[in-house]
């Protein structure tokens, strides 16, 4: 019986375990705010198993987590689509709400409620896992009276388990 249990656990989760997705990401953040320090930014981002998938299009929940080399920092949780072309090609998008905390006060973007955006290119490898560039934007969407917002430019590596 024991092995029975461990089978259908190892089965169910060998179904599940192929459409989850850890992403490396590295680049360059261009601060709007001309007094503000551009500098170089890393991510990591938790994407889960796609609660809805057309032909082409799925949708699934997500959470990222960046910090730039001053130690500018944000962690959200948001919605991510995928659309694929073919086999390997595909673009990405998300939005995920969350919490920006600045080290530098020169870096502030308004206030702790942050919206980051994200749209990237990406090429599927042939083991699975896929690399992309991406353009994410960091904005409080105007709900503070101060707005000036954060670009960066990412190398991305989409690790699939």
């Amino acid at each position: 019986m024991k092995n029975l249990l461990a089978s259908a656990a190892l089965s169910a989760f060998a179904t599940i375990a192929p459409a989850q997705t850890i992403i490396f990401g590295a680049g360059y953040a261009d601060f709007s705010d001309s007094l503000s320090v551009d500098q170089a930014i890393f991510s990591l981002e938790y994407q889960h198993r796609p609660f809805h998938q057309a032909e082409r299009f799925s949708a699934t929940w997500g959470a990222a987590i960046s910090s730039d080399k001053d130690g500018d920092s944000h962690i959200g949780v948001g919605l991510v689509g995928t659309y694929t072309f073919g086999d390997r090609w595909f673009l990405e998008g998300s939005v995920m709400p969350g919490y920006y905390n600045e080290s530098l006060a020169l870096n502030d973007l308004g206030g702790s409620f942050q919206i980051r955006s994200l749209l990237g290119v990406g090429y599927t490898l042939d083991g699975g896992n896929a690399v992309s560039m991406a353009i994410t934007h960091k904005s409080n969407a105007s709900t503070q009276e101060k707005n000036p917002g954060v670009n960066a430019l990412k190398l991305r590596y989409h690790l699939n388990f």
